[in-house]
């Protein structure tokens, strides 16, 4: 495994995330540095993710995760499901610790070594707004259900839906992190479930494809400030 470069993985952190348009602060730049490298350390004992090398993680994982950051302003209530290494909730979390204070991030996973990375992840990076599940996802019980509800390669996307539809807001909707564009995945939805949108996502550094799907129930808009209500 190369070394931790510590500042050329800085240099390319910030210039990525200004192609995005996000302006991350040097504590933000720290904290996601910090998570790589902690990333990076279990990952070699536990497997998290198939990914070895951190300049590869920094690409495939952080900055296409920080590629979709737009698609959750203005949400207050997140759950990552299958949160595996915490890609997208931890960094959604990082980010939104100074940019989205109001948001909260859950993850669930049923796998007790992940979720124990994601609690020492959690207390590491000072994330108060994180909140970590072992669990399945069809057996989670909320007092306040989710207005969005979010995986990155989780499964497909009926199964996604199916399993996290009871802790989903009545106005709440799906945004799934997905590589190529899944048409088929799209036509076997459950009924009841639309796709109002399906979104191409560019990734610095990355050549292969990245796409968003939202999902919402049927009747469902979209309102002005981007958040579903029933018509």
């Amino acid at each position: 495994m190369k070394p931790f470069d510590r500042d050329a993985f800085a240099r390319h952190l910030r210039q990525g995330a200004e192609e995005l348009g996000l302006a991350l602060s040097d504590r933000q730049i720290g904290q996601l540095l910090d998570y790589l490298a902690l990333l990076s350390k279990w990952n070699a004992v536990y497997n998290l993710t198939a990914v070895r090398e951190p300049q590869q993680m920094l690409t495939q994982h952080v900055l296409d995760c920080l590629a979709a950051l737009p698609a959750f302003a203005g949400a207050r209530n997140v759950l990552d499901v299958g949160a595996g290494g915490g890609l997208p909730g931890l960094v959604l979390a990082t980010w939104a610790s100074e940019c989205q204070p109001d948001l909260r991030v859950s993850m669930i996973d049923t796998v007790h070594k992940k979720t124990a990375f994601l609690t020492q992840a959690k207390s590491e990076l000072g994330l108060a707004n994180v909140t970590v599940y072992t669990a399945r996802v069809e057996t989670l019980k909320v007092d306040q259900p989710f207005d969005v509800i979010t995986s990155r390669a989780f499964a497909e996307l009926k199964d996604f839906v199916i399993w996290s539809q009871h802790v989903l807001a009545q106005d709440g909707r799906f945004i799934a992190m997905k590589g190529v564009e899944p048409v088929d995945e799209i036509s076997r939805l459950p009924a009841g479930w639309q796709v109002s949108k399906v979104q191409a996502l560019h990734v610095p550094g990355l050549q292969a494809q990245r796409h968003l799907v939202f999902i919402e129930r049927d009747g469902q808009t979209v309102n002005a400030s981007g958040q579903g209500e029933t018509v």
